[in-house]
């Protein structure tokens, strides 16, 4: 026929499906095929173990073909069949491929006629044969029988609408010369996906059960209700013969001798028989192939471009070369150096539009979690001035003091510095766990050598660990540094004389130092406790400046809500609701005056804890401070004695003081400490993974040991392997193939309007327009276990075939894609 090329691009064509399906990749290579449509009995099974010329499909009554069998028919010197399911298993006894087949059937299926739409995938290699993918599909029923619903009809249309609405499926319609062929069920479906017949080949098997003196010649001749690619007729082994065991060769022959001697078919007798349709089949297929070949080339192409630069480095990685492990592990330690540090230096070629990471999480600790927590440990001026009173009174013992003791103010001084301890460990705490999961980020890359892997975890935590000791002790000297000397001539101290001008001034100097008008932050928050009545909780958008907070409809900021004046106001915590995804906090005024029209507190609902300890520490620069509880550890209540007028004095000018030196050192460990994390520890880290990493790989001894892959990533090296092999060569198969091969021109088109749709719902019918419907879920790929699939109908008399029963529920047909 001269399409050899062709013919050999569909079995490389099939090895490549079947590769591609095994390892479960959601690469569909859009492969021609053709698949098997009629009702029950129609004759289906008995065509293609004819083109097998052997018995290999299960028989019984009722419906049999109770899964789609994707059936490979590829030429080959011996003969033999596998299944995609027993990989590596050749079946040589053709009855052991059918109890395959029923056993396969009842794993998804059972016993009782359920149906289930995963294929089975059988590929059958012999000598007899011409290449061809054919599918065979269960028969059209509509009476259901066992663990079938009732509208098994429909499932099974479905099911058949999956594979034939694809335009590169040809369309094997098959249907019984004695029945009505104007009402074929096979011939309906067909019309209904391919309406100008471009994919359509009708078979008529049982010729030789026709009524005597009558025939289908007309029909074969394609005069009487014709086809565009018309029809070829069959003649099968009946019941008896099968049951009488009758070889398929003999059948063939006594196929070929009833042609040849029937007065009405002896004419076109070398037109008709299996031999004659299996041919046409192949030349059709391989035609299907070529008319679709330049779609199906950049089909390939795409899927081995997606494959090239994966597969590049599997080919230049081999695993028993132990110059090419040395030098691979020299080019994954260096990766990973680098992208450890584009992380923390934030140059990374892949940018997080989610959240933040790596270096962007470390500066948001820097910048507003450690000065978050500064504040807090400072912000209760109640529990300060009970200590400073207890200070004084304790300083002065049982005499009345005269003037502001300065032991009071040192021991207060020594007492507030002592407390940056715990935010400074909490600070290096979060640093490190912030260093350590963008070790984990860079890690991941390395997973495929699981011992390289884990050595490089243990080696990199271990460091950043030792790191972060060193880092604690530091941190703990600088301020032991602090607390050896009070430095009262400080240039910024006010010192004694000036300490009366610094009360109430704490929001006039923030104001001040960031100015007035400056925006701090801008976002939306959720006003979250506004009753239902009015309006309920809503989204705002919010901007916070040092002397205001004041939110607008929307982020365009022309319609402004309300401006609130920060004076007086404090912050607090509000559990977060059982049922609610929101992070809360409250805003309200000391003096216990509305915050927002009749609200004593104004409750600001956000997304994330993140987004919530950003919010409070724009807040402290602000000057909204967090509530504090004013009672001490002890339970000690109000201190004593506050009447005394001079004590008040005292405790005034020492809370000045107080505030004026933690003013300064709150300002030098704010810039100490991140200068510190980064000198000793991120600095540190990078630097140590970039020369030293290596270099303690190296020292374990067990170089070689390291680069031994995971089993899964062998796997999947083999299967990227194999893939890209297959592709290319396809692709150098196409390219082979020259454009002249011999092709068959497609028929001129014909009148089918005889095919009467195959049905429609009654509100299209009324309208005389067709029924718009949607397309068919995909075909589902082959499960190593899965459900049970949906039940199938059953086999029915001939004089059941055109009524509708009972059963059936009203239901929409299946679905019909639009045909270009």
């Amino acid at each position: 026929m001269g399409n050899r090329g062709m013919e050999d691009l569909i079995p490389l064509v099939n090895r490549l499906r079947d590769a591609l399906s095994s390892v479960g990749e959601s690469c569909s290579l859009h492969l021609p095929q053709i698949a098997v449509v009629g009702g029950q009995s129609a004759g289906k099974s008995s065509v293609l173990e004819n083109f097998v010329g052997r018995d290999f499909l299960p028989r019984g009554s009722g419906i049999v073909t109770r899964r789609p069998l994707i059936l490979q028919l590829l030429s080959d010197n011996t003969e033999y069949g596998e299944f995609l399911h027993c990989q590596g298993k050749k079946f040589t006894d053709f009855d052991e491929i059918r109890k395959e087949i029923e056993t396969e059937t009842r794993r998804l299926t059972g016993s009782n006629k359920a149906i289930s739409p995963v294929p089975i995938h059988l590929q059958i290699h012999s000598p007899h044969v011409l290449n061809l993918t054919l599918v065979d599909l269960p028969g059209i029923t509509k009476v259901p029988v066992g663990d079938q619903p009732t509208d098994i009809e429909y499932q099974v249309r479905d099911m058949i609408m999956q594979y034939i609405c694809k335009e590169n499926c040809l369309i094997l319609a098959v249907t019984p010369a004695n029945t009505d062929l104007a009402n074929s069920d096979a011939l309906k479906l067909a019309k209904d996906v391919d309406p100008q017949g471009l994919r359509t080949i009708g078979v008529i098997t049982k010729l030789d059960l026709m009524d005597e003196g009558t025939n289908a010649r007309q029909i074969l001749e394609n005069k009487l209700l014709p086809l565009r690619r018309g029809y070829i007729g069959v003649v099968n082994r009946s019941q008896k013969d099968i049951d009488g065991k009758k070889d398929i060769k003999e059948a063939l022959r006594a196929e070929k001798e009833f042609f040849l001697s029937h007065p009405a078919y002896k004419h076109m007798s070398e037109k008709m028989g299996t031999p004659y349709l299996q041919r046409i089949l192949n030349q059709q297929l391989t035609n299907h192939i070529r008319d679709t070949l330049p779609a199906f080339r950049s089909h390939l192409q795409s899927q081995l471009l997606a494959l090239k630069k994966e597969a590049e480095d599997y080919m230049q990685f081999n695993p028993n070369d132990p110059a090419r492990r040395t030098k691979t592990l020299l080019q994954l330690v260096q990766r990973f150096a680098v992208d450890f540090e584009k992380l923390i230096e934030g140059s990374g070629d892949k940018v997080d539009t989610v959240n933040l990471s790596g270096g962007a999480k470390i500066n948001r600790i820097f910048h507003e979690r450690f000065p978050y927590e500064l504040i807090k440990i400072g912000s209760d001026e109640g529990k300060l001035r009970k200590e400073i009173n207890y200070a004084i009174r304790n300083t002065h013992g049982v005499r009345t003091g005269l003037f502001t003791p300065d032991t009071a103010f040192e021991a207060i001084v020594k007492k507030q510095i002592s407390r940056l301890k715990g935010p400074c460990v909490k600070f290096i705490d979060m640093v490190s766990q912030e260093l350590t999961t963008t070790l984990y980020q860079c890690i991941d890359k390395l997973s495929s050598f699981p011992k390289l892997r884990d050595e490089t975890e243990r080696i990199v935590t271990t460091e950043i660990r030792e790191l972060e000791t060193k880092c604690r002790d530091q941190v703990m000297l600088l301020i032991d540094i602090q607390l050896a000397y009070i430095n009262t001539k400080h240039e910024d101290f006010v010192g004694f004389n000036n300490s009366p001008q610094m009360h109430n001034h704490t929001n006039t100097k923030i104001a001040a130092r960031i100015g007035g008008k400056q925006v701090i932050r801008k976002g939306w928050l959720t006003i979250n406790n506004i009753g239902i009545m009015k309006g309920g909780a809503k989204e705002y958008w919010f901007i916070l400046s040092a002397e205001n907070l004041s939110w607008f409809k929307d982020d365009r900021e022309k319609e402004k809500k309300y401006m609130l004046p920060l004076d007086n106001l404090k912050l607090r915590d509000v559990e977060k609701g059982f049922m609610s995804s929101k992070y809360v906090f409250a805003i309200f005024n000391t003096e216990l005056r509305n915050v927002y029209k009749d609200y004593k507190c104004l409750e600001l609902a956000c997304n994330s804890q993140e987004e919530l300890d950003s919010w409070k520490a724009s807040l402290l620069r602000a000057g909204v401070y967090p509530e504090k509880v004013a009672v001490d550890e002890q339970g000690n209540g109000p201190p004593e004695n506050l009447s005394d007028p001079q004590l008040e004095r005292q405790v005034e000018t020492i809370s000045n003081l107080v505030d004026s030196y933690m003013g300064i050192i709150y300002k030098t460990v704010r810039d100490l400490m991140p200068k510190t994390m980064m000198h000793l520890m991120i600095n540190s880290v990078k630097e140590f993974i970039s020369s030293e990493l290596l270099a303690q790989l190296y020292a374990l001894g067990e170089c070689s040991a390291l680069m031994d892959e995971s089993p899964e990533q062998q796997q999947h090296r083999v299967e990227v392997l194999q893939k890209h092999a297959a592709l290319k060569e396809a692709l150098a198969a196409i390219g082979e193939i020259s454009t002249s091969t011999c092709t068959t021109p497609l028929p001129p088109p014909v009148d089918s309007s005889w095919i009467k749709p195959s049905s429609l719902p009654k509100n299209a019918a009324a309208s005389g327009k067709p029924g718009i419907r949607s397309h068919a879920p995909p075909v589902p790929r082959v499960p190593s276990a899965g459900p049970k699939g949906s039940p199938n109908g059953s086999w029915q008399p001939t004089s059941q075939q055109n009524r509708t029963p009972a059963l059936v529920p009203r239901r929409l047909p299946p679905a019909i894609p639009s045909v270009k």
